[in-house]
């Protein structure tokens, strides 16, 4: 054992620092297991593959390695929320009670942060849909005039989806850099200089990603001198590099280029009346695509798109719209740096726009017979045995697929990189450093097989530390008997009827999880009305209904596959989890659909190799709300009755905690009874 290793374990033992500075701290085992092989991994410039349960301690494991080694740390992880908890909670606990003194700082990426220029151009502007965003602008102002760090966090109340925010934050393509007359004040740049000079950053996936896809969020200068890395919650990281080492253009992004270029006509005398007819021009063929995709799927791919005639000569009239007004804009370039701007951004999206619309043609993929079936498949015509498979396979070219997604007012076009082990694999290969990937749910069966390969690793060091409570005590896993298989049109309403019992036992205190928004809407109309307080995902921002779900202490909460992760309840408020469906990809994904094809090309099988485990970790991630702490008791409800029927049900069995399992409610009835 390592130097670093029994220093790391000395610290996280019975009478070690923190037991003695850290109130609450008790030692154990799996903890400091894990933080013997992080410290081996960092000591030896290794890569280290662990899967920590919930309880095991895997945040203080990696901490207290990554400060004893001294080394130039950063440490990664899933969202926004949890880098503010490691950061502002988590750190300066470690920190004191090992008593060292390295220097550590927060990077967000820039949208982040309050941009100086961007909330003048606002100050005055009459885009306010009502008076409460107005007051909400005003605070803003007011606490712009105050911050130190411009995070826009520090906003208590201010919603992430908050439409103010484009309106006061910067991203890459309005960014005006070194050019900005607000520069020596820019929140992005101090951040930065600040994590340049510390011993160990907190960044989150998409700041880590953005930076190694070279999208210039202002973080290339730290990564290079990282000699350590810890991924946790590394079992998002492939799903998000797929984006980042893709491309995409939206709705939302052109609108806000039109109404950039109108707000810098504020600057330059007589600049409106040139620019305010191609932004008219831009909005109109905007609206007009948007409308012609109502026909589509709402998720397709790019090959499905282009036969309504409509789609391709709407993408055609927007791309001649952002020409225009690049054009247009030109000769102003030299007025202001804002206008530079938006001339450069006008130019990237219609040359984003016209990859996509040409890229990865279907016929690429195939000749002859075959290509007519296919145009005649996706017409509704001919071989209608045609797999969507082969359409995500038609879609795909060297490795990538083109596809859309609708929202309701709004739309997206993307490729998507299918496979992104091989550029994770050589930025971590080049960065010469140890990286630790972690989480609760990376392995599938008890192996590291599916994960290992989406994140490029060749025999790595692995570890799996199962959760450390005592789950036959704690929890208890309802199977009920006699549901219908969940794609026929009475499960919805038989699962209803098979959790009721269950929440009458346990009163209320229960979230459940639905696969799909639809079955969703229908709980929530059936439940109306009830016993306990009903809140719905959707019908108010996350954090707050988190917020009033624990404080009603016997509510019901409702939420889809999003509500997986950063659910944490601890103690009574939850004592119920339910989960009505195996929650494989929906299969209207075409960048899975391809994936799928790809494995099945390359003589694999797409069930067993992707569809499989994939559905495996996103269970164990919803089954992980259930038991927060050593004093939490609960009942997972699985109502899925292919988890008995079907031979690989066994596969998902094996890989949740040790729970008693019962297919008697008078069980669950005795359990909530003995509380």
């Amino acid at each position: 054992m390592s130097r670093l290793a029994h220093a790391s374990r000395e610290a996280l033992s019975d009478g070690g620092a923190l037991a003695e500075r850290v109130e609450g701290f008790v030692a154990r085992p799996a903890q400091q297991r894990l933080t013997a092989a992080v410290a081996e991994a960092i000591d030896q410039r290794e890569v280290l593959l662990a899967e920590a349960g919930t309880g095991t301690g895997k945040t203080y494991a990696y901490l207290v390695p990554a400060l004893l080694s001294g080394l130039k740390t950063i440490v990664s992880t899933g969202t926004r929320a949890l880098q503010d908890q490691l950061y502002h909670r988590d750190l300066p606990r470690v920190r004191e009670a090992l008593g060292v003194g390295l220097r550590s700082a927060l990077l967000k990426g820039r949208a982040n942060y309050l941009c100086r220029y961007r909330t003048e151009q606002a100050k005055g502007d009459a885009r306010f849909s009502s008076p409460e965003q107005a007051s909400q602008f005003q605070r803003i102002v007011a606490w712009a005039g105050r911050t130190r760090a411009g995070d826009m966090a520090e906003l208590e109340g201010l919603p992430d989806d908050s439409p103010l925010l484009p309106l006061v934050t910067s991203t890459v393509d309005n960014c005006l850099g070194s050019e900005c007359p607000f520069y020596e004040e820019c929140f992005v740049v101090q951040a930065r200089q600040r994590a340049q000079a510390a011993d160990l950053v907190v960044v989150n996936h998409h700041l880590l990603l953005a930076d190694l896809a070279l999208k210039q969020e202002g973080f290339g200068e730290i990564l290079p001198g990282a000699q350590a890395f810890v991924i946790d919650e590394a079992h998002q990281l492939p799903e998000l590099a797929a984006s980042f080492f893709g491309e995409g253009f939206g709705m939302r992004q052109l609108q806000e280029l039109g109404r950039d270029c109108v707000a810098e006509c504020k600057q330059t005398t007589g600049a409106l009346a040139v620019v305010q007819v191609p932004v008219r021009a831009l909005e109109q063929a905007l609206r007009e695509l948007r409308a012609a995709m109502e026909a589509l799927p709402p998720r397709g791919t790019r090959y499905r798109a282009l036969t309504l005639p409509a789609v391709a000569d709407g993408l055609d009239v927007l791309a001649d719209a952002l020409a225009t007004l690049e054009q247009a804009m030109a000769p102003l370039a030299s007025t202001s740096p804002g206008f530079d701007a938006c001339v450069a951004r006008a130019r990237d999206l219609r040359e984003r726009l016209e990859r996509w619309r040409d890229g990865g043609a279907a016929s690429d993929a195939f000749d002859g017979d075959q290509d007519q079936a296919l145009v005649e498949a996706v017409a509704g015509e001919g071989d209608a045995a045609l797999d969507p498979a082969r359409l995500a396979e038609a879609a795909a070219r060297g490795g990538e697929v083109y596809w859309y997604e609708l929202s309701a007012r709004g739309f997206r076009c993307q490729r998507t990189p299918l496979d992104v082990s091989a550029p994770l694999r050589a930025h971590r290969e080049r960065s010469h450093a140890a990286w630790i990937f972690t989480s609760a749910t990376l392995a599938v069966g008890g192996g590291f097989t599916h994960v290992g390969r989406k994140l490029g690793l060749f025999d790595p060091d692995t570890l799996l530390e199962p959760s450390p409570f005592d789950w036959p005590r704690q929890a208890l896993c309802y199977l009920p008997r006699n549901l219908p298989e969940p794609n026929t049109r009475q499960f919805g309403a038989a699962m209803l009827e098979a959790v009721r019992p269950v929440l009458a036992a346990s009163g209320g205190r229960a979230f459940l999880l639905f696969a799909s928004h639809r079955a969703l809407r229908e709980a929530a109309e059936a439940l109306r009305g009830g016993p306990w307080p009903l809140f719905v995902q959707g019908e108010a921002p996350k954090a707050e209904l988190l917020r009033r779900f624990r404080e009603s202490g016997n509510g019901v909460l409702l939420g889809s596959a999003t509500f997986r992760e950063g659910v944490d309840v601890a103690g009574d408020a939850l004592s119920v989890v339910v989960i009505d469906k195996l929650p494989f990809a929906a299969p209207d994904d075409p960048v899975f659909e391809a994936r799928l094809d790809a494995v099945r090309r390359r003589g694999g099988n797409p069930f067993r190799d992707e569809q499989l485990p994939q559905a495996v970790i996103a269970l164990k991630q919803g089954v992980g709300r259930l038991i927060r702490t050593e004093s939490d008791r609960g009942v997972l409800v699985l109502c899925d009755p292919r988890l008995t029927a079907k031979p690989y049900g066994r596969v998902f069995m094996e890989s949740l905690p040790g729970f008693t399992v019962t297919r008697r409610i008078e069980d669950v009835q005795a359990f909530f009874a003995r509380a």
